[in-house]
């Protein structure tokens, strides 16, 4: 027969086992300052992650869970976020130029300071998100559509006049 060490050495490595064989968790991942032009997050879980001061131009994050993402500084020129969660996302000082976030959720993102120049912004949500005043002017003159998630007019989420 087994003595008690050996058993418990026996149930240690099963409990292992069985943890190790368990679907993982997506774990955040650190983009940081890198070059990542034309790179395809597509549907990707990449909530927490961080992409600060990197360059994503012409990049696709369609349809990513971006929850809490932090992009500060980062180039997102030309990037395909469209039907992205960005809920909670840190995109202070970032470049959302020419950027599509045709039905993307942007719930209490902090937006200070981010430029969002001929982003595309039909069906967006941009409920308790922190922008400037003149940014906010800028998106309203072309806020347009209902968020098909969240169900909210981009108008309204914007505070349009």
């Amino acid at each position: 027969m087994f003595t008690r060490l050996q058993r418990l050495v026996c149930a240690i490595c099963l409990g292992m086992f069985l943890f190790l064989s368990l679907p993982m968790p997506a774990w955040a991942n650190a983009y940081d300052k890198q070059t990542l032009i034309a790179a395809d997050f597509a549907g990707k879980d990449l909530r927490g992650s961080q992409f600060n001061q990197s360059n994503m131009r012409n990049s696709t994050f369609k349809g990513a869970n971006l929850q809490g993402v932090s992009f500060f500084g980062t180039n997102l020129t030309n990037v395909d976020m469209t039907g992205a969660d960005l809920t909670g996302a840190a995109i202070d000082n970032a470049r959302f130029s020419n950027t599509n976030l045709t039905n993307a959720i942007l719930v209490g993102a902090f937006a200070t300071s981010t430029k969002f120049n001929g982003a595309i912004i039909e069906g967006a949500d941009f409920t308790d998100v922190l922008f400037r005043k003149d940014v906010q002017k800028i998106l309203c003159a072309t806020a347009s559509g209902t968020n098909p998630t969240t169900g909210r007019k981009t108008r309204e989420t914007l505070n349009c006049p």
